[in-house]
């Protein structure tokens, strides 16, 4: 049977270094440093080596810290959540780690680099965590981690077999991440055909053809207009809304330009109240919620029923929900509350607009989720302590294409069926990409199972 030996006995276990932060954001000198980020990049992208950091010293600066981690040491995270714990990287060249991050050094001449790189996938570092509050992996715990030694040329044949399968694995993953990338530029195609009136006929094109009229976008606004001081019941003087503000390039026919200010009856702010997890409480619709143009609903907080906010902070079905304050490459995302859960509120970092009778929420939701709707959040943000943000009265002056209802009608329900194609897709290869992981995983057991009984 092929001997086992304690980790620390056919490897060095070092620790990181201190990095002081005025050595930090260098890299025109010759020494890389990894921090835990790095690593975390690395796993990600499904690469095995660690090439080039945010970080690097000179010799001088790297010798006075501590010893180099030589190349072909495999790395990782000695702090942070298990997902994290178990992320793998192995050195291209000798570098410095910091001191979050713990190396492997393989004794050259019983273990092969790479061999020890893919049996550590197979341990979960994660629990040899005996810390609570943030898991944390010490050397103790890494030294008497039982390894199988077989022959260095052994160890060379199953790395060879692991790499000619997960090559394979490689290229399956490659072309599913493919079809991700396309659903998502096709997704965005549809919301851009549907604001340009390219899915559907328009009203004024069917009118047309059996010879009848139709209510017009202008006349459809108009309504809206008078319908909305109508029912005005403040106890202020009614308002007009203002107009739009900047007219829209090349409107299909029958289409009008109005104002968000326009075709709302309420535009407010989320909750600022501190939330829990007590799922007895009203579930908190939070920026982290809207994925994709939807909701979800997975990861909620909670405010009591009692809260003093409620019921006027509670969502109707229709609301549209506007992430205000988020990074610069996901601020503006936008969804349609469609209902349930029932009762349901919102958190301050989202604007919630109720739109009024004639303009239906998710057109207007496409529009601002199209490449349209991406330029005018671009043209207005404003950047706070590192988020960008767009406010309540930006959005009531946003510009957007209003359609005759029945042709809005049409539009989201074509919009609706194309995403709900994409969405099974989108579902089947997250299906297969997490099928490839576990085969990655059964790779790897099978061959250490091997190398355990190889003779």
């Amino acid at each position: 049977m092929t001997p086992l030996a304690r980790l620390g006995e056919v490897a060095d276990v070092v620790a990181g270094v201190g990095f002081p932060k005025e050595m930090q954001g260098r890299e025109d000198a010759e020494v890389p440093v990894f921090k835990v980020g790095d690593i975390s990049a690395a796993w990600t992208n499904a690469q095995r080596l660690l090439r080039s950091s945010r970080n690097y010293l000179t010799l001088d600066e790297a010798a006075s810290l501590g010893r180099l981690v030589p190349a072909g040491s495999t790395v990782f995270a000695k702090i942070g959540e298990a997902l994290r714990l178990n992320r793998r990287a192995v050195l291209a060249q000798a570098s410095l780690v910091d001191n979050n991050v713990m190396g492997l050094v393989p004794r050259p001449d019983v273990l092969s680099p790479m061999y020890l790189f893919y049996f550590m996938q197979t341990v979960d570092l994660g629990k040899l965590s005996r810390a609570t509050a943030v898991p944390s992996i010490r050397k103790s715990d890494v030294v008497d981690i039982p390894v199988p030694v077989p022959t260095l040329a052994q160890q060379e044949v199953i790395v060879a077999e692991i790499e000619k399968q997960f090559s394979r694995l490689d290229e399956a993953v490659a072309n599913l991440k493919r079809v991700k990338a396309n659903l998502k530029r096709y997704k965005a195609a549809v919301f851009k055909a549907a604001v340009e009136s390219r899915l559907v006929p328009t009203e004024a094109e069917l009118a047309r053809r059996a010879g009848r009229g139709y209510e017009t976008g202008a006349q459809l606004l108009q309504r809206i207009l008078d319908e909305r001081r109508a029912q005005w019941s403040g106890p202020r003087k009614y308002k007009e809304p203002e107009p739009p503000n900047t007219d829209l390039p090349e409107l299909a026919e029958g289409w009008v330009c109005a104002s968000i200010e326009q075709l709302s009856s309420l535009v407010e702010y989320g909750s600022s109240t501190k939330t829990s997890e007590d799922a007895r409480g009203v579930p908190v619709v939070r920026m982290g919620n809207i994925h994709d143009g939807a909701l979800s609903f997975h990861d909620m907080k909670y405010l009591p029923h009692s809260h003093g906010e409620f019921p006027k902070l509670l969502l109707a079905p229709g609301d549209l929900l506007f992430n205000r304050t988020n990074s610069a490459d996901l601020v503006g995302k936008t969804a349609v509350f469609k209902g349930a859960p029932q009762p349901c509120s919102f958190a301050s970092y989202l604007i919630r607009a109720r739109l009024v009778h004639g303009c239906l929420p998710p057109f207007v939701a496409a529009y601002i989720n199209s490449s349209y709707g991406r330029q005018w959040v671009k043209s207005v943000v404003t950047q706070q302590v590192g988020q960008a943000n767009v406010n309540g009265t930006k959005l009531q002056a946003l510009t957007v294409p209003l359609p005759p209802s029945a042709e809005q009608a049409r539009i989201v329900a074509e919009v609706d069926r194309r995403l709900s194609l994409v969405r099974e897709v989108d579902a089947e290869v997250d299906t297969n990409l997490k099928r490839a992981e576990r085969l990655r995983q059964v790779t790897l057991q099978e061959a250490f199972a091997g190398a355990s009984s190889a003779r």
